[in-house]
């Protein structure tokens, strides 16, 4: 019994190393290996604070294989931790994926991780309990890299000083995290990101107020939109069909309970649905992200898979959909267009706000969608794109300010209701 149990959870995890793995195998085969090393090499020295496409800098090739390394790396950890497979496992390494095409590499996580993982000692628990914290948190290891353009300071200075700032930043992370999920309620999906936008804030600030600022950089591959349908559609259709064929018709069924969940924070399709029906969900929601990215004219590159990771803990097509088309919304009224680099990052990530649109309706998730897209646009400046999700810093924003006005509206409409007098 106990052998076949360690059987079933290592199938899982090997089932969700064929992600990356996949990926790998795709660069490897888009770029010759002669180029992928220096490519990786590019990677790691280069500065990769937002906006800077690991496409561009390091070549197709070696960015799929520096995500598909680190996205291994922390699916291995999470099995070696002893840990059961649950949503958080499919969100993490899929995050991790996703944004170590953009932002991540071999050498600028591991500082955070050690931050945590001390955290974890000081408080005699173990790691797995701060884990998925860690793996979100590695979102601001731009500012490890940043830390070493530092020239005014010696290589030896340099050096120790980002590993300390890096394990100081993954130690105030579990904290801050867990308080900061009260102010929005679970209403928006990344709050370590908005947690990871406080940090970097103030991390920042510190760094400006030395004398130590950062430019903005505007580094985006583009015209790579044919093969990227065919290597991303390839994959969720795969995912689709792998699920209709392991799950059967019960898929359906699990997926229509899926399409009536709010999606707040702390839901978990894989635990409440079973595998098929959470990777139809995903394999689902990254098709329609990766063909509304087509037709609204963006470039598809490494955002565009990432918006998969939280299908299997709270997003689907019934609350992404109003997020989205929200934001699309503001590219027709406001100052700039949803295919230019930046509206095209807020339009995928905007669906942090999912559990808005699954709580109040597709005309509340419009609307969320269209105040987050002016917002992500320009809270970054505080901590000039340190921060990688730097849509969960703005989504934890707009749902603070919107949840409590639709709740006191609904608490008024509800007294009324009851002919209390208010």
């Amino acid at each position: 019994m106990g052998r076949n149990r360690i059987y079933i959870r290592a199938e899982k995890f090997g089932l969700l190393a064929l992600i990356p793995l996949y990926f790998i195998v795709v660069g490897l085969m888009i770029q010759p290996l002669s180029d992928i090393i220096p490519g990786l090499w590019r990677i790691i020295k280069e500065p990769d604070f937002l906006i800077t496409d690991y496409f561009l800098v390091g070549g197709i090739g070696a960015a799929f294989i520096n995500a598909g390394i680190l996205t291994l790396a922390a699916i291995g950890t999470i099995y070696f931790l002893g840990m059961e497979m649950d949503g958080h496992t499919i969100t993490s390494s899929c995050l991790m994926f996703g944004f170590s095409l953009f932002g991540k590499n071999l050498m600028n996580i591991w500082a955070i991780l050690l931050g945590v993982y001390l955290y974890s000692k000081y408080h005699k628990t173990h790691m797995s309990r701060y884990i998925y914290i860690g793996f979100y948190g590695t979102s601001l290891s731009p500012i490890i890299t940043q830390i070493m353009y530092i020239t005014e300071l010696p290589y030896l200075a340099r050096l120790p000083l980002s590993i300390l700032v890096g394990i100081a930043i993954g130690f105030v992370l579990p904290p801050l995290a867990t308080h900061v999920h009260y102010a929005h309620k679970g209403y928006s999906l990344y709050n370590v990101g908005f947690a990871s936008g406080i940090i970097a804030t103030v991390v920042v600030s510190v760094m400006k107020s030395f004398g130590v600022t950062t430019e903005s950089r505007l580094i985006w591959s583009t015209g790579n939109n044919r093969l990227f349908l065919f290597v991303l559609c390839g994959l969720f259709l795969s995912m689709m069909g792998g699920a209709l064929v392991l799950g059967g018709k019960e898929v359906f069924a699990a997926y229509g309970r899926i399409l009536k969940t709010t999606g707040i924070s702390g839901t978990d399709y894989l635990k409440s649905e079973g595998g098929p029906a959470t990777t139809f969900n995903m394999g689902l929601c990254g098709l329609f992200a990766t063909l509304f990215v087509a037709a609204v004219g963006g470039d598809l590159n490494g955002p565009t898979f990432t918006i998969v990771g939280f299908c299997s803990t709270g997003k689907h097509l019934r609350n992404i959909a109003p997020i989205m088309f929200g934001v699309v919304l503001g590219g027709f009224t406001k100052h700039w267009h949803v295919n230019q680099p930046s509206p095209l990052l807020a339009l995928l990530f905007s669906t942090t706000l999912a559990p808005v649109a699954g709580e109040f309706g597709w005309i509340v998730g419009i609307l969320a969608g269209f105040l987050h897209s002016s917002v992500a646009l320009n809270v970054g400046i505080v901590y000039g794109g340190m921060n990688l999700y730097n849509n969960g810093f703005a989504g934890g924003i707009v749902a603070i300010f919107m949840v409590p006005v639709i709740h006191s509206i609904e608490d008024r409409r509800a007294r009324a209701r009851g002919e209390i007098s208010l």
